[in-house]
Parts: C-alpha cells; structure tokens; sequence
C-alpha cells in the first residue's frame, strides 16, 4: 500500500495540471488583441488633381503643399483660404477648404453710386452689378450705407457689365501668357542629362511637365535655387516625389526619385543634387519634373536655357 500511494498522488496531481491547461486553453476563444489597423485611404490612393471637392480632411504625412499639388491649386490661395502662417503646419483630422473666395462670401447688402460719371450701378432683384469706380472697387466687401440713393444708369449696363467680364477673364488668363515676366529673378539649368523622352503636354489627361530618360542613381539637380517643402510618396503615381519652392509664384516637383539627398526645410542652390533617378512609382527610370506657376502647371522648356 506504501509503493501504491505515491503513485496514486503523482497521477492525481498530473490530472490536475492537464485539467488546469486545458481551462487555461478553452478560456481564450480568440487570438491575442491586435493594433487596430487604418482600413481607410492609404498614400498610394492619393492621385494628381484628384481634389475637386470645396473642403478636404488632412490625413497623416501630407503637408499643405502636397494637398495644393493635388488639388492643382496655389499654395499661397490655400494658405490665405485656411489663415495659415508660413510654415503652414497642418494635423492629420483638420478640416481645410480648397475653393472659395474670401470676398464673395461677405457681399454687400445694397450698393450706392460713388460718382456720376457715368459710374452708375443697375440693381437687380437677381444680381447686383458693381460700380465701376475705383474707389467702390477698393471698398468691395464693406457694408454700404443702404439709405443713398441708387441712381439708375445713364449708359447702358449690359456694355459696361460685359466690358467688366472681359476684363475679369483677362486677369485670370493674363498670368499663363505672361508668366515669363515673373521668371526674371530666377536662374534655371536642366535638373537632368538625359533625353527628354516625353515634352509636356496642354491636352487634359496630357503630361504637365517633362520626362528625362536615364539610369538608375543619375543625379537629379535642383532646376533653380529653393527650399525643400515636400519630400514624400503621397500622390500615386509620382513615386518618391520632392517639391521644391523658389518663391511665392513658382514651385518645381521632381518624381520617381530612387534615393532622396534632401530633407524638408532644407535650403538647396541651382544645380545641388537633391535626388538620384530612379522608377518609383513608374516603369522604367526616369525623371518626371514639373514647374507651376502658381499652382497651375507650365511648360518647363518656357523657362530653363535653351542649351544645357
């Protein structure tokens, strides 16, 4: 009986462990909790000129001039939008606008005539005509005395109204025909040695700047002297991308970069190689590069010398 107890104990006390295991098993019905993981849009669903809405939410790794990129608008009418300050510092979940404008949003609730030179005013149940004068000009977007007089117009009104109209769109299309006038306080060079395998493009859906052809880890340069303001892969199909800002009018983007030399904030000359080539987010190694005016793309050959 002695020899048989010891053995009737190490049994029991084996069961016991098993039945402790397998407790310890059952009571986890599923696997270890996990980080929650982000199912939304990642940075390679991020396409060029893809924004067309008024408002967008800043998602993490964009900066204000990767969103203005997008949305092919002005970084400085975006910032001026949004009241931001240079260095335009944007978190991930902020609300920004992309389209609007300041004054339209605050109109006047009566207008008045300024002078009677033939400055007179139609008002309208559906619209309100502006004065011509300088000074209304100046004071567009102040409230108006709305007990004046509104004298009705000597001259006709669809003229001056149309003449108004022609010259707004002039203004608006004035800076792409003019836009080398800008170009005077900038040196440009070729930021690449290679062939330009593909020129730019006016049609839609055409290519907004040049391609160069090349092998992988041939420098690519600085087209004008500049400061790095984006240095990333948000926008599909630009692969490693920098942004380069020369002033507040001209911006340069350089994409399908293989090694990236150049941080953001970083102060570069005419010339310094930022990057080397590569196909990122392409087929085959190139340089894809860019100028804009604000916001809006040129062609490149308008502004880098005619002999590299």
């Amino acid at each position: 009986m002695k020899e048989q107890l010891p053995a009737r104990l190490v049994l029991s006390a084996a069961a016991a462990i098993g039945l402790l295991l397998i407790a310890g098993c059952s009571g986890r019905s599923s696997p270890a909790p996990v980080e929650t993981l982000y199912t939304g849009k990642t940075f390679r669903d991020f396409e060029p000129n893809s924004l067309t809405a008024d408002t967008y939410q800043v998602q993490a790794g964009e900066t204000l001039y990767s969103i203005a990129f997008r949305a092919n608008r002005d970084v400085n009418e975006l910032a001026r939008l949004n009241q931001l300050d240079e260095p335009y510092t944007i978190y991930p979940g902020q609300t920004l606008r992309l389209s609007g404008n300041l004054a339209r949003q605050r109109p006047p609730k009566s207008v008045a005539q300024t002078k009677a030179n033939n400055n007179t005013v139609r008002d309208s149940k559906k619209d309100i005509k502006r004065p011509v004068a300088k000074s209304a000009q100046k004071e567009y977007g102040q409230k108006v005395d709305s007990k004046k007089k509104v004298v009705k117009p000597t001259t006709k009104p669809k003229s001056q109204a149309s003449e108004r109209t022609v010259q707004k769109r002039v203004k608006t299309v004035e800076p792409r025909r003019s836009v080398t006038v800008a170009n005077k306080d900038i040196q440009w060079r070729w930021p690449a040695a290679g062939a330009v395998i593909e020129d730019f493009s006016l049609s839609e859906r055409g290519n907004k700047g040049l391609d160069f052809a090349g092998n992988r880890g041939d420098p690519v340069r600085a087209a004008a002297a500049g400061k790095v303001v984006y240095v990333g892969s948000a926008l599909r199909g630009f692969g490693q991308l920098i942004i380069l800002k020369h002033n507040d009018d001209f911006i340069t983007a350089y994409a399908h970069n293989d090694k990236i030399l150049v941080q953001e904030q970083d102060w570069v000359d005419v010339g310094e190689t930022i990057a080397e080539m590569g196909d990122s987010g392409t087929q085959r190694v190139k340089l894809h590069f860019e100028v804009r005016y604000r916001g809006k793309s040129v062609n490149p050959r308008h502004y880098l010398p005619k002999s590299r």
